[in-house]
């Protein structure tokens, strides 16, 4: 399968093609974005760039950055959010692309809409421009995030 038809069928690949207002970041293995019917503030979608099928799918070299990723735009999200807690969740049903939701929960969600009922904000919430807006200040949370080697790769 080529890239070009990946993009056709796969949601995760299309993103490559995000406008980008949508991107907090990307460097060579990984990407996070808002992702269009995930437009919650603070949500972000952290994927491989490339396709690759559940995380069984990854290389080497994309295992072993994830959790430095993973880490590192949990804190961003964490900080621009002012959130107590910050889920990261992994399903690959819908979309079996590689990918985590990155989900900040402040303490103005309530109890019934917390672990994984936080899921059910994604229509109750959603607000596609307020979502877009806080891609600035994320890239700058995660620049503080980033150890320098990394801020250098990802900028």
């Amino acid at each position: 399968m080529t890239q070009r038809h990946r993009h056709d069928v796969c949601l995760l690949c299309a993103t490559e093609d995000a406008e980008d207002s949508s991107v907090v970041f990307r460097d060579e293995l990984w990407a996070a974005e808002v992702l269009p019917g995930y437009e919650v503030p603070g949500w972000i979608i952290l994927r491989a760039r490339r396709h690759a099928e559940r995380i069984t799918g990854l290389s080497d070299e994309e295992l072993d950055s994830f959790g430095r990723r993973a880490r590192d735009l949990v804190a961003a999200v964490s900080e621009v959010m002012d959130a107590p807690s910050t889920y990261l969740l992994v399903f690959g049903e819908n979309y079996p692309h590689f990918h985590v939701l990155v989900a900040p929960r402040g303490e103005h969600v309530p109890a019934d809409r917390r672990a994984g009922d936080i899921l059910k904000l994604r229509l109750e919430s959603a607000d596609p421009h307020a979502a877009h807006a806080l891609v600035p200040a994320l890239r700058s949370a995660l620049a503080r995030a980033l150890p320098q080697d990394a801020a250098a790769e990802a900028g």
